[in-house]
């Protein structure tokens, strides 16, 4: 007989959820590494030395082949796109895609094995840590849908509803669980990238186009052309690592 997990095991546990991502049994882990299949999911902390601050660093990664699909990828605190640092072209497919860099990421990462996923919506910020001028991160989960439903094939014959359908999460009970509305798109994306086989593009971070008159905002962001002809189409619990 098992034993009961406590509350300091599940509060442990949702930690390493937050801060690490998706916790894939060795059974997974496999499968992918068989299928050629690369994800990393991880944040870090990076110092950029000209501008004198910190910053988050995340990695958009992944892709599919017809029985399983894992993608983890990065937007803002409202669901927006964010600009990636560099884009990144290799040999291989389904990898490492581009890299992005802000002060706060929203990491969306997603699970499929045949027509079953597992999403993960996580936020990580820069706080203080003590006397310490280095930063921690402190993550939080935002969302977290298991073993959720999608009757289609959108890695086959029913890839036209690509970028217009993710998939459906119950509780233990039976009842529906809601996505946040901020995140509704980004989950749509990311469902599209777990279905997307021999991936090589990004599905979240896209170009950075400013206009000529407006150097003034070099965060500014606008992908609206490119995404569409590029792309397929309750409170956090709050965590902190040192």
């Amino acid at each position: 007989m098992k034993p009961q997990r406590t509350a300091h095991d599940r509060r442990v546990e949702t930690e390493v959820l937050a801060r690490q991502g998706l916790r894939l049994p060795p059974i997974t882990l496999k499968c992918l590494r068989t299928a050629g299949i690369y994800c990393q999911p991880s944040v870090s902390i990076e110092h950029q030395h000209l501008a004198k601050k910190y910053v988050l660093r995340g990695v958009e990664s992944g892709g599919a082949v017809a029985e399983v699909g894992v993608y983890a990828s990065f937007v803002d605190e409202q669901g927006n796109a964010l600009p990636w640092l560099q884009r990144v072209d290799s040999i291989g497919v389904n990898g490492v895609h581009a890299i992005g860099v802000a002060p706060v990421l929203v990491r969306v990462q997603m699970l499929r094995i045949e027509r079953t996923y597992d999403l993960l919506i996580t936020r990580h910020i820069l706080a203080k840590s003590g006397d310490s001028q280095r930063p921690r991160l402190e993550s939080s989960v935002l969302f977290y849908g298991r073993r959720g439903g999608l009757e289609m094939e959108l890695w086959g014959k029913d890839a036209a509803f690509c970028g217009t359908v993710c998939p459906v999460f119950y509780t233990r009970a039976g009842e529906r669980v809601v996505l946040p509305n901020d995140f509704q798109d980004a989950a749509t994306r990311t469902t599209s990238a777990v279905c997307c086989l021999g991936c090589r593009h990004c599905h979240l971070l896209g170009p950075r186009m400013t206009a000529p008159h407006s150097m003034e905002n070099p965060q500014a962001l606008d992908v609206t052309d490119e995404r569409s002809s590029d792309l397929a189409p309750g409170h956090p619990v709050q965590t902190t690592d040192s």
